[in-house]
């Protein structure tokens, strides 16, 4: 542990906040996304700007402190906060700079998608997300980035154009298609082993007014609702998404008061093409059956992807199981129908993202990401916010997973896998990059200064 005077030196070389257990919010600043986490950090700096960044790295470096880096703190794994080591808090680092001339925008690390989709939306651009606006940018990015717009305009990482980063050894470098290559390879997909990334150049898409919503069918029609989705998302055109679910109607508005704590099965659509086509794309979709609800219609992009926003609020418990998906097969359905049905709380779910499309066409590997022949990706998430139902909620998520695990992928969408997962399954996830990514751990940082992660050990 470093001494007094070691820390005293730290604080007063930062521009932002150095935070200490003692300082009264403290408790508040080790909170992150998930409850079901709880560590306490012996440091956390809530940095202000690159110099501290790197000041940070340097000081965890030299006092050999376990070290993690903290976006918007959504991690399923609780893997942006460690107990005993230094927290890097980014989320002082707010700076958005749309270029609507060159179609892109600069993003410093600390941002979330919310401050994204507010910039980019004035302009009549979005960038690729996930579906939750709170997230962070900068953990999201770094491991894929999958949601609403992934079969239009590709995953995340695919518009990541360039990044700023701080190294282990305190080196700030530029890494894009030209300087780092190696690196800027690495980052697209291989998560937060290789530094700290102070800021993202995103490729930006023309998009600001979705028809989207969830249109939602009786759970005892669920079975027929995944067989019609699995084929018709076969032929469905790439600006069209739409990720399947479980789940228990919300007791509030936009729902109807009948279908109140209903356990129901449905999709969340999105059409992100151009709105005059909308009603024609969405016409076999309604003419496959009536469902219970459909409030899919124009809504703007960023309401659409903050929907979620306060169902899954800060401060609840989550508990994560995930794969990829390459062939939804009728026995697979039936598990998911099986285990879907049993729902234990309110906010538990099971999305399936389809992950073809735009994804589908950039080679194997061009990034990092070693799943380009995936068709879905799953998540099954235990969720609530009272910790006495934390044992039922993990339980369930285990079994659901179990039992449909043999029909998937081995490896999963790093983004969605909790802590404990082992190095098996992180190689498992990469596939046939593991080899390269470690390379390029060994060479940006032998040391796995970077090991609170998915972790590429070196």
């Amino acid at each position: 542990m470093p001494t007094d005077a070691a820390i005293a030196a730290l604080k007063s070389s930062l521009r932002g906040e150095l935070i200490q257990p003692s300082d009264p919010g403290y408790q508040e600043a080790r909170k992150v996304y998930n409850a079901m986490i709880d560590k306490k950090p012996r440091l956390i700096a809530r940095v202000a700007d690159v110099a501290d960044v790197i000041t940070a790295v340097n000081f965890a470096r030299e006092q050999k402190m376990l070290l993690a880096v903290q976006s918007g703190g959504h991690n399923a794994g609780g893997l942006g906060s460690v107990d005993d080591g230094l927290v890097i808090q980014l989320s002082r680092m707010k700076g958005v700079r749309v270029d609507p001339g060159a179609k892109t925008v600069r993003v410093e690390g600390g941002c979330t998608w919310g401050d994204v989709d507010h910039a980019t939306h004035a302009f009549g651009y979005a960038v690729p997300t996930g579906i939750i606006s709170t997230t962070g940018v900068g953990g999201l990015a770094l491991g894929g980035g999958l949601g609403h717009l992934s079969r239009n305009c590709g995953l995340t990482i695919d518009n990541i154009l360039e990044v700023d980063m701080v190294l282990a050894d305190g080196r700030f470098v530029t890494a894009n298609a030209k300087k780092n290559a190696d690196l800027f390879w690495a980052i697209r997909g291989g998560g937060g082993n290789f530094g700290v990334v102070t800021s993202f150049l995103f490729r930006m898409h023309p998009v600001h007014t979705d028809y989207a919503g969830p249109i939602i069918y009786e759970l005892s029609e669920a079975t027929e609702v995944m067989k019609w989705y699995r084929e018709f998302m076969k032929k469905a055109p790439n600006q069209l998404t739409g990720f399947f679910l479980f789940l228990v109607v919300p007791p509030g508005p936009p729902f109807p008061e009948h279908l109140h704590m209903k356990k129901m099965c449905g999709v969340a659509w999105c059409y992100s093409g151009p709105l005059k086509s909308a009603e024609k794309v969405f016409k076999p979709i309604r003419a496959f059956k009536k469902p219970a609800l459909d409030l899919a219609g124009p809504i703007p992009h960023p309401v659409w992807n903050s929907m979620f926003d306060g169902l899954y609020p800060p401060g609840h418990l989550w508990y994560w199981k995930a794969d990829f998906v390459k062939e939804l097969s009728d026995a697979a359905i039936a598990k998911h129908v099986e285990h879907g049905s049993k729902l234990p709380t309110m906010q538990s779910s099971m999305h399936l993202y389809p992950i073809d499309g735009a994804p589908a066409k950039v080679k194997a590997g061009a990034t990092a990401w070693g799943n380009r022949d995936a068709k879905f990706a799953e998540v099954i998430v235990g969720v609530d916010p009272d910790p006495k139902n934390k044992e039922k909620i993990i339980q369930w998520a285990r079994d659901y997973w179990s039992a449909v695990h043999p029909f998937n992928m081995p490896g999963a969408y790093v983004n969605f896998m909790m802590a404990d997962e082992g190095a098996e399954r992180v190689q498992a996830t990469y596939r046939d990059n593991y080899k390269k990514l470690v390379s390029i751990k060994r060479r940006y940082d032998k040391q796995n200064l970077f090991r609170v992660n998915q972790n590429i050990k070196p």
